[in-house]
């Protein structure tokens, strides 16, 4: 089968790329031509995994960043300029999540996860979009949320709030962001089977309670958790031109959670 070329001579940056659904979408990515940079926090990480995809012969960098900061975020951009000169694609994906009930947050916990999802997303897209605008380019911003940004869950009231306000955000800058020509959409994941799934050192995919409610009983119609190549197909589409008529949309991909109750 021919391999596709959607995005050759295009660069593209994926925050939290070292793991789970950012590694799937950087090697999705490249593999249809981009030069992609990913960034987080952990170096060892990302630089194993910027390792891992290069020995596949893809064109694939880390550079450490905090998304979360302010002036890091400015140091990754900086770089992609003077490396690149171009940012065509930017998928924000960097997360974070710890379990905590309501009464028990602390200011610490919940900041955490905004300044990462909340913040990141907005000094990313931010910035992404200043360098879009000034090179004339007609980017494509991603932002992976979640179901549960429209959902409560128990001892996910930070997570779910900071994924209701990424929502948010997707549709206000696709609204201000397309008089530059840059659309912005965005995914809301279901239960995939990432790090992220793993809390307290337990699987969740592999408790009973997951088996119980979401596979035998269908409450996930297609009854399994979704993989990370999954969701990078999906992200791939609508960094494309296969979605140009696509503006401000959240698409879920739960393997049909979404649907049920």
């Amino acid at each position: 089968m021919a391999v596709i070329r959607r995005f050759e001579g295009q660069v593209a940056l994926v925050t939290g790329g070292a793991t789970g659904v950012g590694y799937a979408t950087a090697s999705r990515l490249a593999s249809e031509g981009a030069k992609v940079v990913i960034t987080g926090r952990r170096a060892d990480a990302g630089e194993a995994a910027a390792r891992m995809l290069t020995e596949q012969g893809l064109a694939v960098e880390f550079i450490a960043g905090d998304v979360s900061d302010e002036q890091s975020v400015r140091g990754i951009f900086a770089h992609m300029e003077r490396t690149y000169g171009r940012l065509d694609i930017l998928v924000n994906n960097a997360a974070a999540f710890e379990p905590i009930r309501f009464l028990g947050a602390d200011r610490a916990a919940w900041r955490k996860v905004f300044d990462i999802i909340v913040d990141g997303t907005f000094f990313c897209t931010q910035a992404a979009g200043q360098l879009m605008k000034a090179k004339g380019i007609p980017g494509r911003i991603v932002n992976v949320s979640s179901i549960n940004g429209t959902r409560a869950l128990e001892e996910s009231s930070h997570y779910n709030a900071a994924k209701g306000a990424m929502d948010q955000l997707t549709r206000n800058t696709a609204l201000e962001l397309m008089d530059e020509g840059i659309r912005v959409n965005g995914v809301a994941l279901g239960f995939i089977d990432t790090p992220m799934s793993v809390v307290d050192g337990v699987k969740e995919h592999e408790t009973d309670w997951f088996q119980s409610i979401y596979v035998a009983r269908g409450k996930i119609i297609q009854r399994r958790s979704g993989q990370p190549e999954e969701v990078a197909g999906v992200i791939a589409f609508l960094a494309s031109e296969d979605a140009s008529y696509m503006c401000g949309a959240i698409l879920p991909v739960d393997g049909g959670l979404s649907i049920t109750f």
